[in-house]
């Protein structure tokens, strides 16, 4: 059956923790979106995939290992190559922050 969501709504009450949901995937494909406020990571990521990520609500800001920080609001988007390490230094705390984020090979 086919069924239309938005990814926009349906937000947690709770979000003590960072909420990862996975919308679709296949073998060589993932997408998810990621709901924030205030979190930030507290490892560095170092994946396998490209990751494509999109702010679709709020900001957040990723530091890399090489000392670069990028600051995306909504609209905002980059490509985050696979091994190259980062992670999430800041999400809003007084807001719900929206990721769209696509793993690929």
């Amino acid at each position: 059956m086919i069924t239309t969501k938005n990814l926009l709504q349906d937000i947690p009450a709770d979000l003590k923790n960072e909420v990862f949901e996975i919308i679709a995937a296949s073998e060589s494909v993932k997408v998810e979106r990621i709901i924030s406020k205030g979190q930030v990571s507290s490892e560095w990521y170092d994946q396998d995939q490209h990751e494509w990520v999109l702010v679709l609500q709020g900001s957040g800001e990723l530091l890399f290992a090489d000392g670069t920080s990028v600051r995306l609001g909504a609209g905002d988007y980059l490509n985050i190559p696979a091994h190259c390490k980062h992670k999430v230094s800041w999400t809003p705390p007084d807001e719900v922050t929206i990721w769209l984020a696509i793993f690929y090979s």
